[in-house]
């Protein structure tokens, strides 16, 4: 077939070595212009002969990991237009002559785990002279020293920037925020140094060439100062990842003004002040996360009537108090809330009952006391995983729905665990350590499967998996220490199975509170993963 110009093999399973076809077919089909085998899960060495066809414009072998190679020096008038490399173990430098991709359109070297492509060294200056270039994907890979000076001379139809989840220090050149043209901007997860930038009006523009931003993501850097109000002209941005950065200001609402705005992050700051209504703001918001900053005051009735088309708040690590509005009951979107650390004092917010696909509640770590009450109709909560109730004051348990994940641990809960829980056949997670509850542990179902760290601290428990047998009278467990949090938030021996609810998934985690706060992060992840490939 010497006079095939495009093969597309895409999913095709060639799991021989590529010694066995790649020079074979490099050679045989010199007319070749598009070469697509993404996901066939080759291995071995890439031949770098492909890279330098005479015809060929479209090179895609993503998704095979065990594919190495390198890139090689590319000759003067190279006609490649889309290079796509992601999830392969290409490794290496890229060269210096990735300026003579002069038709270059795409340019993809991601990876989203260790074992694949892990490039080192500096990015070229020259591939901010790439004049056709349109994407750019060089995350997850080990990129260090500074970003290459973009700017609309060089690039001036780039739309897609993403160089997050390297080494990269220094500052981020102004001109960036100047592209009529970009949409997207990821430079998160790097070593951008606090004395070299401030993100405030002074050291960055004023947004007013980024009309068409719709994604920015800044977060895990060491970004300092206030935020500039200028964002505010970025009317089409519907991402702001702004989260843990050393940002000090209050609240921003003057973000509000953003018409498109979905989802807004802003966790592990130093952002404070009350928490103030929203007003008539935001009005496509669908993910808040505000986590560990330093707000203060009471949830509002008017602050959850402006966001009640959220489907993820989370505001847990602050000093938040009071009681929870019962308009939160009209955030009907809502799939997880956190309102974990803070000072709130209430009862069990029953009401919460009308949140039809709540997914994940976690209201540990704060003042909630009394009964805990669901409704006995069997209907409360149908699409709850994952429930955390830990240091809180509560005293009684009542009926519960198909949980996968329950966290009761250091509460007041007394006399014998309730029957109702050995029903729970969904329930993959049970903690009720540092209670006051008694008699003997039941093996029905799965409890049996449960380890001793479930019941630790509850000194009149006994039966398996204790070891205080039923009829003996053991000594007393020590009591947990002060300010010591529960096993979410330390024992790493646990593994955390989560049954999916109705479709028979089956995830494991390692334990540790990122058991769930991850999940709340994965969940935004995959949002803004589907709301990309939707775009």
């Amino acid at each position: 077939m010497r006079s095939l110009r495009e093969l597309y093999l895409d999913g095709v399973n060639i799991s021989s070595p590529s010694s066995e076809w790649c020079e074979t077919t490099s050679l045989s089909l010199p007319k070749l212009s598009v070469l697509s085998m993404s996901n066939c899960d080759l291995s071995g060495h890439f031949p770098a002969e492909f890279f330098l066809l005479p015809k060929m414009q479209r090179i895609d072998i993503s998704g095979n990991s065990r594919l190495m190679g390198q890139l090689p020096e590319f000759p003067i008038n190279n006609s490649l237009e889309v290079l796509s490399l992601r999830y392969t173990n290409f490794s290496g430098k890229l060269p210096e002559s990735i300026s003579n991709l002069k038709l270059l359109r795409v340019l993809i070297l991601s990876k989203l785990g260790l074992n694949f492509n892990s490039s080192s060294g500096s990015i070229p200056a020259s591939v901010a002279n790439l004049s056709n270039l349109m994407e750019l994907d060089l995350s997850h890979n080990n990129f260090n020293g500074s970003i290459p000076p973009f700017h609309r001379s060089g690039v001036p139809n780039l739309a897609s920037l993403d160089l997050s989840w390297n080494h990269l220090s220094g500052s981020i050149p102004s001109s960036l925020f100047t592209f009529s043209t970009l949409q997207t901007l990821s430079l998160g997860y790097n070593n951008f140094s606090d004395y070299q930038l401030k993100l405030d009006s002074s050291s960055i523009p004023d947004f007013g060439g980024a009309t068409l931003l719709s994604t920015l993501q800044l977060n895990d850097n060491k970004l300092e100062g206030k935020l500039p109000r200028s964002l505010a002209n970025c009317t089409s941005l519907k991402i702001l990842n702004l989260g843990n950065n050393t940002l000090h200001d209050t609240f921003p609402l003057w973000l509000g003004k953003l018409p498109r705005l979905m989802v807004l992050i802003l966790r592990a700051n130093r952002f404070y002040g009350p928490i103030k209504h929203l007003e008539n703001n935001f009005p496509a918001l669908d993910v808040l996360d505000i986590t560990s900053n330093k707000f203060f005051g009471k949830l509002s009735i008017e602050f959850f009537q402006a966001i009640h088309k959220l489907r993820s708040l989370k505001i847990n690590g602050n000093n938040l108090e009071g009681k929870l509005p019962k308009s939160l009951a009209n955030c009907r979107n809502l799939e997880v809330l956190d309102l974990g650390k803070n000072m709130i004092h209430d009862t069990f917010p029953y009401w919460l009952v009308k949140l039809p696909l709540l997914k994940v509640l976690i209201l540990r770590s704060n003042r909630f006391y009394g009964s805990i009450k669901f409704s006995g109709d069997g209907n409360a909560f149908p699409m709850l995983h994952i429930l955390d109730l830990a240091s809180n004051n509560f005293s009684a348990l009542g009926s519960l729905t198909e949980l996968e994940s329950l966290d009761l641990s250091q509460n007041s809960l007394s006399r014998k665990i309730p029957l109702q829980l050995t029903s729970l056949t969904f329930l993959g997670v049970l903690n009720l350590s540092y209670n006051q509850l008694d008699g003997s542990i039941s093996q029905r179902y799965q409890f049996g499967t449960f380890l001793n760290d479930s019941y630790i601290g509850n000194t009149r428990l006994c039966g398996v998996p204790l070891t205080k047998k039923c009829n003996e009278v053991g000594s007393q467990m020590l009591p947990q220490k002060e300010g010591e949090d529960s096993w979410i938030d330390g024992l790493s021996i646990w593994k955390v199975v989560l049954m999916g609810y109705g479709c028979g998934l089956v995830i494991v985690f390692s334990i540790g509170y990122t058991v769930l706060n991850e999940f709340g992060n994965k969940w935004i992840a995959s949002f803004i993963r589907k709301w990309k490939r939707s775009r």
